[in-house]
This record gives structure tokens, C-alpha cells and sequence, in this order.
């Protein structure tokens, strides 16, 4: 497959965990709101409530956004990323997608374990960040993506978990390719990896 082009529009933000990865883009969608008449952003959400811990982190999340006012609409989408990246792409809305990792967590461990085993969910998840990567790159707004930055901790013990780490790395080295912008944020400043020439 021939290697997208960069999108002028997009942007990856990595990060740590509660490294403020999520507050600069939620901060960068409203500015850019707030900067045009008709504007407005779609926050897509791809957090799935497998369990008490993450059912109270997601309703943390949108109590969060809903203190910080008006202007993210959000939806969403553990699994058909793509497709509503395509399906509510336009020049007056910005997308936020929060978060890329947990998305492919998603694709590859779904609750209750892959349903035709671990390589079907893998080549699942191949085509998966495969459309990813196309609808990001013909995006017609812009699109802000939010990941974390997992390959500078230590090195998980398990088998599952190192090759999750890996391919982890690996989409957001793609992604990277695909993103006119990469920024890196810890302990809530971020840092610029790339930007337009």
C-alpha cells in the first residue's frame, strides 16, 4: 500500500500517563473554535467501561469537559475509528480523538478475549490502523490525535505485553508520518517534534 501523505491538518499528541497529554488537546480544540465563526470540534472518545476503575475514569473524563464549557461534542468510538473520522470530517470541525492506544487495546483485547483467537485480531488490527492512517491523511479538517507514549518505561514483563508495547510504537510512528504536527507533552508542557516547514 502506498504510504499516505501528510495531512496539513492533523496532529499527534503523545504522552505519558496523566502526563496532560489530554488537556493540551482538548486546549488546542477549543482555541481553534474559538478563533473562526461556524467552527466547532467533535471529541472522539474510544474508552470502553470494562471495569469499575474505568467506568469512574471515564465519568471523570467527561466531568472534566463538561466544567471546562462549551464547544466538544462528544462521541463515542472503541472500535470503527475510521470510518467516523471519514464520516464527520469537515473543513469547519475539528476532530479530537482521545485515545489512539486504547483504541488499538480495543482491536486487539477486547473484553472476553479476540473471538477467533489472537492472529485473527491481529490482522484485524492491521487493517484497522491501515484505514487509520487513509481517512487521517484525507481528512478535511483538522484532526487532533491523542496517544501514549509507552516505549520509555520499563520493560513490561510478559510476552502479550511487550508485542502490545511494540506495535503500540509502531502506530504512532506511522501515525507521526501521516501528522503535519507531533508534539510530546510531560508534566503538562508540551514539546514540538515536528511542525510544517
Amino acid at each position: 500500500m502506498d504510504k499516505p501523505a501528510a495531512n496539513t491538518g492533523s496532529h499527534l499528541i503523545l504522552g505519558g500517563q496523566k502526563s496532560g497529554k489530554s488537556r493540551y488537546a482538548e486546549a488546542l480544540a477549543r482555541s481553534w473554535v474559538a478563533e473562526g465563526v461556524g467552527r466547532s470540534a467533535v471529541l472522539i472518545a474510544t474508552a470502553q467501561a470494562g471495569d469499575d476503575e474505568m467506568r469512574a475514569r471515564i465519568e471523570r473524563h467527561r466531568s472534566d469537559r463538561a466544567c471546562a464549557g462549551e464547544g466538544l461534542l462528544t462521541v463515542e468510538e472503541p472500535l470503527e475509528l475510521a470510518a467516523c473520522i471519514r464520516a464527520r470530517s469537515r473543513p469547519d470541525t475539528l476532530l479530537l480523538v482521545d485515545c489512539i492506544t486504547l483504541w488499538l487495546t480495543n482491536l486487539l483485547m477486547p473484553p472476553g478475549g479476540p473471538p477467533n483467537g489472537a492472529s485473527a485480531a491481529a490482522r484485524r488490527a492491521d487493517a484497522a490502523q491501515d484505514a487509520l492512517l487513509q481517512a487521517v491523511s484525507s481528512a478535511s479538517g483538522p484532526v487532533l490525535l491523542v496517544a501514549n507514549e509507552m516505549g520509555a518505561g520499563v520493560t513490561p514483563l510478559g510476552a502479550e505485553v511487550r508485542a502490545f508495547v511494540d506495535r503500540a510504537g509502531l502506530l504512532n510512528q506511522r501515525l507521526a508520518q501521516v501528522c503535519s504536527r507531533v508534539s510530546l507533552v510531560a508534566a503538562g508542557l508540551p514539546l514540538v517534534l515536528k511542525a510544517p516547514q
